[in-house]
């Protein structure tokens, strides 16, 4: 079924011949990276390297469908809005720049030169650059990236919300405070010699199938695999690779040896009952199940963290992960007798308000086995979009590191702003609040990433102007300021011609790899250009001569640009002639080698007190997550076959005594109501469906449930909005 799906999407949208040559080009060493999720890829690479998630990215950007100005005449901004995410997204690419004025109705075409000269206006006019927000979307290259921040900074500001505030903000802030560094410790040949892997709170059947690849390799030569998740996955249960032909007929390969179904956000008390599990089986067999050397030698806070273990009791583990004893102790004996164990994880953990515990907690089990700085063991968080992790490195921050400031102010000469910006949740409500006017997107669709929907969208209808770079439209494009402006890019995977010829981009990966992007297709307008020159001409539009940057020459040559990066960015020195080697190259990560650059040197255990969330008679918590036919919130069908649903979304997963006990029947429509701090939102007519889900837990998909979740809501330290912890009531929709 995958590849029948991947296949009708690729050639029913591209075509069979330029849809060809797009799969051909994916994942390739001389090609394109996907524009979807951001695990790595293999060393040696098949011809086809790509998942059925990937191939639909690819058709929606491939797509033969254009928006034209004729488009935008013919339908009104109040008539778009009527229209579901689905047939905005396949009404087709972007094709010239667009305005709408004030006071107007219809979106209407402009010269790129008025474009720029329009944000010029408005940016300039501004009273302070603080007055001025630039989102990006984690599908932004390094080059773009590195660009975009460069100009935000020369204007004036920090204020960089990205993708990442609102996805892995909880990771890399635990990682940053544990190990010194906020990215993960492995490669991919790590999975090549790990003994067990324990995969928590993500879903790589939908969001990263490539990883599957990885986890049957791994099951096959006998590493235990244990998944930790509310929804059993399908993807990690049984996996057929759809490049073994002989083997699809069979059952397929068995991925789990063990499946913990815990209560939405029970994951602290869980892995603080596999901590407590080997520190009772040291104590019987000393010098057998922790690494005492490890610990001694390389970290700190192990007597505190073992102290609050023991005075952690197993009936609280058991009643606040929903987790019997029996089964954490099974995970315990699986993690004793490996040596070698990667922790991987994504948004599952990362979107509570103790997101950065969880994390933490990982990282407590890791140090208490040694399992980090040696092949097949360490962390990794799976990022979600392709370069979200790769942006960050670029300086895409709100609170950049003073190291980093300095090298701008030497390379470029000028002083960049050091205080620190707004992130995601903070724009939102500066907007919302009047002192943000201008909210420029590179990329992305902000309104329906983002938590409290009509909160977000009545904050984006007070600023004075409202900018998105954007390849396809989208619901972002239809709530807006006094006047807003659509400027359509090249994707991915379009050819790229500057002035001195053919450009590449590059990405890093979830694991660290810097790697080359080439368009292999002709772009669907003449009238597009690459982030990159959309970034450089308004830098130059808007700074003109008191800018000492030369922007148009930067963008004449990528080569430029990287040169930039190679003296501000460590890891990048000699930037140009290492991207050139096939497949890329690793950037430093300490901790990969057992040296943890935090300011004592050492890895550092951390205390957490267990979450005891309390529901009120009738509540339930609600978690959001991707439907199989979506892509963050881009909405490529109706379906999502894993888990049997056809043709809708707007659907509850309950458990069937759930359903029950509130006197409702499946397919019943339901109004659910959400509860924070005497606050309710509403989100109207979901259609019940009883599932295999933990008691007094609901789920939902994004970004249809966004409207549920508060925006002062988030995680402690990261900001992360909790889209994965939010307090419902269910009811019967009227009739």
């Amino acid at each position: 079924p995958a590849v029948l799906h991947a296949l009708k999407h690729v050639v029913g949208e591209a075509g069979p011949w330029r849809g060809g040559r797009l799969l051909l080009n994916l994942n390739q060493k001389d090609g394109f990276d996907c524009p979807g999720c951001a695990w790595p890829d293999p060393s040696h690479r098949s011809m086809h390297e790509y998942c059925e998630n990937g191939a639909k990215a690819v058709a929606e950007e491939g797509t033969k469908e254009r928006v034209t100005p004729e488009f935008f005449r013919e339908w009104s901004v109040a008539r778009l809005a009527e229209q579901s995410d689905l047939w905005l997204g396949k009404a087709g690419r972007l094709t010239h720049p667009m305005v709408l004025r004030e006071g107007a109705t219809h979106y209407e075409p402009l010269s790129w030169d008025d474009a720029f000269a329009l944000v010029a206006e408005e940016l300039n006019a501004l009273g302070s650059p603080d007055e001025a927000a630039f989102y990006t979307s984690g599908r932004t290259s390094n080059e773009a990236a590195f660009l975009y921040q460069l100009f935000v900074r020369e204007f004036g500001t920090n204020n960089l919300p990205d993708c990442s505030n609102m996805c892995h903000e909880s990771s890399g802030t635990g990682l940053s405070e544990t190990i010194g560094i906020g990215k993960g410790s492995v490669t991919l040949e790590d999975f090549d010699h790990a003994q067990a892997i324990f995969v928590i709170g993500q879903n790589p059947g939908t969001n990263h199938p490539r990883m599957l690849t990885a986890l049957q390799a791994a099951a096959r030569r006998g590493c235990e695999i244990v998944s930790i998740n509310p929804l059993p996955e399908a993807g990690l249960n049984r996996f057929k690779h759809p490049q073994e032909v002989l083997h699809l007929m069979g059952p397929g390969t068995a991925l789990n040896k063990l499946f913990l179904q815990v209560r939405i956000n029970g994951d602290v008390a869980l892995l603080q009952g596999l901590g407590k599990a080997l520190l009772e089986r040291e104590a019987k067999a000393p010098g057998t199940v922790v690494d005492q050397a490890f610990i001694e030698g390389r970290t700190a806070g192990f007597d505190a963290y073992r102290a609050h273990l023991d005075a952690v009791s197993w009936d609280d583990v058991v009643t606040e992960s929903g987790v019997s004893r029996e089964q954490v102790e099974e995970a315990a004996d699986i993690l004793a007798r490996s040596e070698r164990t990667i922790f991987c994880w994504a948004m599952g953990l990362t979107q509570h308000r103790n997101a950065v515990g969880n994390v933490q907690e990982i990282v407590n089990l890791t140090l208490l086995r040694g399992s980090i700085g040696k092949a097949g063991a360490g962390v990794c968080p799976v990022r979600g979009h392709s370069n979200v992790q790769g942006d960050r490195t670029m300086g895409i921050w709100e609170h950049p590191k003073p190291e980093f400031v300095d090298a701008l102010e030497r390379e470029f000469g000028f002083s960049p702003p050091r205080h620190t910006g707004l992130d995601t949740v903070a724009t939102i409500k500066a907007m919302h609040d009047g002192r943000v006017k201008v909210f420029f997107a590179m990329g992305g669709n902000f309104l329906s990433a983002t938590p409290d929907t009509e909160f977000t969208a009545e904050g984006l209808r007070r600023t004075r102007l409202t900018v998105h770079v954007s390849t396809k439209l989208n619901r972002a494009h239809l709530v807006h300021g006094k006047r807003a402006l659509i400027l359509p890019c090249l994707g991915r995977t379009e050819h790229d011609v500057q002035a001195t010829g053919r450009q590449f981009v590059t990405v890093e990966d979830s694991m660290g790899m810097v790697h080359a992007s080439r368009g292999a297709v002709t772009p669907a307008s003449e009238h597009l250009l690459s982030e990159p020159a959309i970034v450089a001409r308004l830098a130059h539009a808007v700074l003109g001569a008191r800018s000492k940057v030369p922007w148009l020459s930067l963008v004449a040559d990528y080569d430029r640009v990287r040169e930039h990066i190679s003296r501000c960015i460590p890891g990048f020195e000699d930037f140009n002639r290492r991207v050139h080697a096939p497949g890329g190259f690793a950037l430093p990560n300490g901790p990969r080698q057992g040296v943890f650059p935090t300011p004592d040197g050492k890895a550092h255990f951390t205390v957490h007190a267990m979450p005891r969330l309390r529901l009120e008679p009738g509540q339930l918590l609600m978690m959001t997550l991707r439907s199989h036919d979506q892509y963050n919130t881009t909405v490529y069908g109706l379906d999502d076959r894993y888990r049997g649903i056809h043709q809708g979304r707007r659907v509850v997963f309950l458990h069937p005594e759930d359903v029950k006990a509130r006197g409702l029947t499946a397919g019943q429509k339901v109004d659910l109501t959400s509860h924070f701090q005497g606050e309710t939102r509403v989100a109207r007519e979901f259609v019940v469906v009883p599932y295999n889900i933990p008691r007094t837990c609901a789920a939902t998909y994004f970004p249809e449930a966004n409207v549920l979740v508060p925006v002062d809501s988030h995680a402690e330290k990261s900001r992360t909005p909790t889209s994965k912890s939010v307090v419902i009531t269910v009811a019967a929709s009227p009739a």
